[in-house]
Order: C-alpha cells, then structure tokens, then sequence
C-alpha cells in the first residue's frame, strides 16, 4: 500500500469535466447569444431611430418647414416627394439638409450604415409630423410597449390605424415596428 499519494482519480476528473460542461451548455442557452445580438443591433438601430426623428423637430424649429421640404409650402420636396412613407436610404437629400443645419453629424450616414435600409420615415409638411420607425428582431423589443405601430407609424387605436394589435402572441407574424414619433 502506498502513502502519501496526493490527487483524484481519473474517474474523478471525468465527472467534474463532464458537470462543467452541462454547466456551460446550460448557462449559454440562458443567455442565448444570438438574441443578445439580435439585441445589440436593435439598440443601435433605436438610438439612429431617434437621432433622425430629433434632429428633424429641430430642423423644423429652425426653417419652420420639415426637412424633406426645400421651403414651407414643400412645393418641390428635396428628394423627390413628401415622405409620406420612405426607407431612410431614399431619403439622402433630406440627411444632407438636416446635416447642413448641424442637427445630424456629418458621418450620420457613414455611422447609420445599413440600418438605414431598415428605418422607415413617415411624414408630412402641413401639418408638421415625423414617425421614425424600424420592425426589430430581437424578442426583448418585439414584446416592447412601443413596438405597436405598422410601417407608417400609426397604431391600432390611432385615427386610420391598421388594425394590428402589437405585441400579440396570436399573431407572431403580425408587422410591428418601433416606432419613435
């Protein structure tokens, strides 16, 4: 018989390996990293949401017309027509007179990147109204109070709304969008 011997047994080592492992594999489902993703870019998006519908009140404040208009009667709309529903990607005119203003910083598009083509304005001159909206896709901003919107910003108890009750377990596939109005 040997003294002294100090250590675990092979079979040891191998159950608490094994207990480390189903520790690991439990804790990554819990916080499921793809949802934290999905999670990030929608921050992201958010905040560029509310940097564009801020910084056009504020061009508002200051030419008395909104900035997808070249004058207050938006007789001839600086990127074609009144946003009555446009993708932020149509709409590079309407940045560049918000920037020219200084109410955007003059990267916004470079930082914005391709969350621009997911960000939805709705708008209109007379009177005065902006909706920013964008349809998240992490589940922590779908089931958000303020993901109850459609693509132009109206809600089901708006005036016209559409309809659609957000968030609505029964319907998962309806068309909510954060909106920022």
């Amino acid at each position: 018989m040997r003294k002294g011997l100090l250590g675990f047994t092979l079979i040891e080592l191998l159950i608490v390996i094994a207990l480390l492992g189903a520790l690991a594999i439990g804790l990554l489902a819990a916080l499921d990293p793809f949802e934290q993703l999905k999670k990030g870019t929608d921050t992201g998006t958010r905040n560029t949401v509310a940097e564009f519908q801020g910084a056009s009140v504020r061009f508002y404040s200051i030419k008395n017309y909104m900035p997808w208009c070249d004058d207050g009667t938006c007789a001839s709309p600086v990127d074609g027509s009144e946003p009555d529903q446009a993708a932020l990607t149509d709409l590079p005119n309407t940045i560049a007179a918000i920037v020219d203003t200084g109410e955007l910083k003059t990267d916004f598009s470079t930082l914005a990147g391709n969350q621009k083509d997911n960000i939805f304005v709705t708008g209109l001159n007379d009177p005065p109204t902006a909706a920013v909206c964008f349809k998240p896709t992490s589940k922590s901003f779908r089931s958000d109070p303020n993901t109850k919107y459609d693509k132009n910003g109206i809600g089901s108890g708006d005036t016209g709304g559409s309809g659609i009750t957000c968030p609505d377990a029964a319907n998962a596939a309806a068309e909510c969008y954060y909106c920022v109005k």
